[in-house]
């Protein structure tokens, strides 16, 4: 008998080549970096490892290139405990590359060449089927074709978030309404909204929009203001309170530490509120971006301090 999952996750996987460097470089400029290393990324391989790694039975659907890089990485997912029966190796297809940029004080740049991901098509969602009905919550992003992921969520029955991610312009009506929880960093919520987010009071703008635009349940983080969020149809907008954080040493995956550590908690606390998955969320990230890297960032649930039962855990919040 096949076992039931936490969350299952319908995106990408990228391998991360990373120089840190002692700021950005500007346009044109040649700089010396301190440190190159490489790891294991991707939105929704990341999203996937930060859920596992705090307790939650995960499988992620996804396509990898036909090369050392992804017959590497599969094994990686596995080591993490992982289902992987859904990630495929594209012949011909390259995997997936991000170089990223990390300065001292912890901002980053980002490119990425999705190769094997651009092959996450709607014939995937059917071809997984029985990973979706096995599973409590499904995660998407954007770094895979718009097709398959609509698919993955129209399919999907119960509670799914849609993490819009790299941020796009235009964002179709179904990606909005689909989706059980809308989420976006400051950037993004900006970018899809037009609403210039830099305070909290502005991120409430943003957020209105987007319920207006016919999003569902609206949860936008903004790094060290913590994040806010509402449900459809709800006047009230919370804004939860960040986590203190002693010294940044590296923001990448931050935002995919949250998502998912979200997704675990909410399918281990199905009676919890979001108040409360929110709050350890941020916890969780909070303690992302105190180490390096993206997926090595990422702490088990025993380094958090966290319960399983959230009502014992420190939640600050209030109405905005």
């Amino acid at each position: 008998m096949s076992q039931n999952l936490d969350v299952v996750v319908f995106g990408s996987c990228i391998v991360d080549f990373i120089s840190y460097v002692p700021r950005l470089p500007r346009v044109g400029e040649t700089l010396h970096g301190t440190k190159f290393v490489t790891g294991f990324g991707g939105k929704g391989a990341n999203q996937c490892v930060a859920a596992a790694r705090l307790g939650s039975r995960t499988a992620i659907i996804g396509k990898l290139g036909n090369d050392p890089w992804g017959s590497n990485y599969r094994k990686a997912l596995e080591s993490e405990g992982v289902n992987v029966d859904h990630v495929k190796i594209v012949k011909g297809e390259s995997t997936g590359i991000a170089q990223i940029n990390v300065a001292d004080n912890g901002d980053n740049q980002i490119v990425i060449v999705v190769g094997a991901n651009n092959s996450l098509l709607p014939a995937d969602v059917g071809a997984s089927a029985d990973l979706l009905t096995r599973a409590k919550i499904l995660v998407c992003q954007l770094e895979t074709p718009l097709a398959g992921t609509l698919e993955a969520l129209r399919t999907f029955s119960g509670t799914s978030i849609m993490n819009a991610a790299p941020a796009v312009e235009n964002v179709p009506h179904d990606l909005l309404h689909l989706c059980s929880i809308f989420c976006v960093n400051e950037t993004e919520a900006a970018l899809i909204t037009g609403v210039p987010v830099e305070t909290v009071i502005q991120a409430k703008g943003a957020l209105l929009k987007l319920r207006d635009m016919g999003c569902n349940t609206v949860v936008i983080t903004l790094g060290d203001k913590g994040a806010i969020f509402a449900p459809k149809d709800n006047a009230k907008v919370v804004h939860v309170k960040p986590c203190k954080v002693d010294k940044v040493v590296d923001t990448t995956g931050a935002g995919d530490a949250f998502i998912g550590a979200l997704a675990h908690f909410m399918a281990r606390n199905p009676e919890a509120e979001l108040t409360q998955c929110i709050a350890a969320a941020n916890k969780v990230a909070s303690l992302s971006v105190q180490k390096p890297g993206t997926q090595t960032s990422f702490p088990r649930l025993s380094e958090t301090g966290l319960g399983q039962d959230l009502s014992s855990n420190p939640c600050e919040w209030e109405y905005i």
